[in-house]
């Protein structure tokens, strides 16, 4: 998995290094309230979800969720980039960020980035983005992304029905 660069932004692999990271993202109270819980309760928690999620996708896909992290500072902000589910068909942008880290463009330009890229690079056709329907911040992102609503869709069968967003690559 490449690293993408914006003017401000790097997004890069994750590593076991970044577990006290992840915990602390994945422990935040909007990641439980719109994504879940992943049951990570500490550090090895943690480093058993950025091995058996992110980089078991890098291995499979080729591509995966990337920290996104400041050019200058080098501080971890969030995660931005795709994810393949099984019932989907085509790969979905997932992006989560720390609350210090929000309403300062930094989700918009790294959903950028790896949008551009799962087209330019990966020439991926169409990109799925898929929300809770209350996830007012997620839906106004995907939107202004270029996603459109096109319906429901239950990730499992033991799970709430979410929006699904859809954007197509463009000439």
């Amino acid at each position: 998995m490449e690293d993408l660069f914006t003017s401000r932004l790097k997004l890069r692999a994750l590593t076991l290094k970044d577990a006290p990271f992840i915990y602390e993202l994945v422990t935040d109270p909007d990641w439980l309230t719109y994504i879940g819980d992943k049951g990570v309760h500490n550090i090895d928690d943690a480093k058993s979800y950025i091995i058996n999620g992110p980089q078991t996708m890098y291995q499979q896909y080729g591509f995966g969720l990337l920290v996104v992290e400041t050019i200058e500072h080098k501080k971890p902000l969030g995660l931005c980039g795709l994810l393949q589910r099984d019932n989907l068909t085509m790969p979905d942008i997932g992006f989560a960020y720390l609350p210090a880290a929000r309403g300062q463009g930094f989700a918009t330009e790294a959903a950028q980035a790896v949008i551009d890229y799962a087209f330019k690079q990966l020439n991926v056709e169409h990109l799925a983005g898929i929300t809770t329907p209350h996830n007012q911040a997620s839906i106004k992102l995907l939107q202004k992304l270029g996603f459109v609503f096109v319906g429901s869709h239950q990730m499992s069968q033991d799970s709430a029905h979410s929006n699904l967003y859809q954007r197509t690559k463009t000439a």
